[in-house]
């Protein structure tokens, strides 16, 4: 366990690291932010920040040895950074998860030997093999970039094989992977925090709600053909962390499907659908995260009232922010961003035990 007044690091500067570092503060600890960028919203609110290159060997061994342990709080901080800081202080979760995370392709065949139900797919490494993917997996279907790619962004959907050359310029031409639509009835979440000796705990499945491709809303209690779905779902994302040897918070996005939930992808940290727990919680995914990172017991993640009602507020929405706060049921988190532009998430509002205003 680490002792209070310890050092965690987070690779990120964004609000997933914003709040957790709020977190970690809570529990007597201090934050050291890493990130490239010149603006980082996490940095405001912590003890130490170092603005350096994710590849700067000489500040990246800087940053280790002012850490008693690492973290990071997005999935695209490169698998090398994370296996050069692992040479030099522990990093939790590992680089395994991140480089699984990454690939969407490996994800699927990942998830997929585990026992997983992945929607259909078919790599498309090039032009030439989108046209085999089609044949294979044929139409309406989706064209995902194997690699970066969040929040809709890296992707293009096929009505007919015609859209093909369209779609393919759309993605970048770059390395991509062919899904095939799921008939599905509703999007959910399963979160789960896993600690150092495998203990595991989920918090209640959120219905999530996206609007181009962003997602909206989050919501409990989920439907009975959610409910009725996530312990199926909770053992696959198990099995995962598991296979991984996971510590930290990991999240699995999953279809509610007449067949059983299908996989869609996970995300090896905390998560925008997890935002509901901060209040509606007795542990936050963000306590619970620090909780696991720094060995610490965890945290109960039982649901304490509903329903529960969790909003994004996305570029110009947050001007909303003054009536929110007249909203004596309303949690309003503003994450400090100074620009406003369409999409780009800003903060969010929770409603714990009563529907939003």
């Amino acid at each position: 366990m680490l002792p209070p007044g310890s050092t965690i690091g987070i690779l990120g500067g964004g609000q997933l690291g914003r709040m957790l570092g709020l977190a970690a503060a809570n529990l007597g600890y201090k934050v050291h932010i890493y990130a490239p960028d010149a603006e980082s919203v996490a940095a405001e609110v912590t003890a130490h920040h170092t603005q350096a290159a994710w590849d700067d060997e000489p500040r990246l061994a800087g940053f280790a040895s002012a850490c008693d342990v690492v973290t990071f709080e997005f999935e695209n901080v490169p698998v090398d950074t994370v296996r050069f800081l692992s040479g030099h202080v522990a990093v939790r979760p590992g680089a395994k998860a991140l480089e699984i995370a990454q690939d969407r392709l490996t994800e699927k065949d990942f998830v997929a030997d585990l026992g997983g139900r992945p929607a259909p797919y078919a790599a498309a490494p090039d032009r030439t093999a989108l046209d085999t993917a089609l044949d294979r997996i044929g139409t309406p279907a989706i064209l995902k970039t194997v690699r970066m790619g969040y929040d809709g962004k890296g992707q293009a959907r096929l009505s007919t094989p015609d859209d093909a050359d369209d779609a393919w310029d759309g993605i970048g031409r770059h390395a991509a992977v062919l899904e095939g639509f799921v008939a599905f009835e509703h999007e959910f979440s399963v979160i789960l925090v896993r600690g150092i000796d495998g203990e595991t705990r989920f918090w209640d499945s959120a219905v999530n709600v996206h609007e181009g491709g962003i997602l909206a809303s989050s919501s409990l209690p989920p439907p009975p053909l959610v409910a009725a779905q996530q312990d199926e779902a909770r053992a696959m994302m198990a099995a995962i962390a598991d296979a991984l040897d996971y510590v930290g918070v990991l999240t699995g996005e999953f279809f509610a499907t007449e067949d059983g939930p299908v996989f869609n992808e996970m995300a090896p940290r905390v998560h925008n659908s997890g935002h509901w727990t901060i209040e509606g919680a007795v542990a936050s995914q963000f306590e619970n995260h620090i909780r696991a990172v720094a060995g610490l017991p965890l945290g109960s993640t039982r649901t304490l009232a509903l329903p529960v009602t969790m909003r994004n507020l996305i570029g110009g929405a947050i001007a909303d922010v003054p009536a929110l706060l007249a909203d004596e049921n309303a949690h309003v988190h503003h994450y400090g961003k100074t620009e406003v532009r369409d999409g780009r998430k800003l903060g969010h509002a929770t409603w714990v035990g009563a529907p939003p205003a």
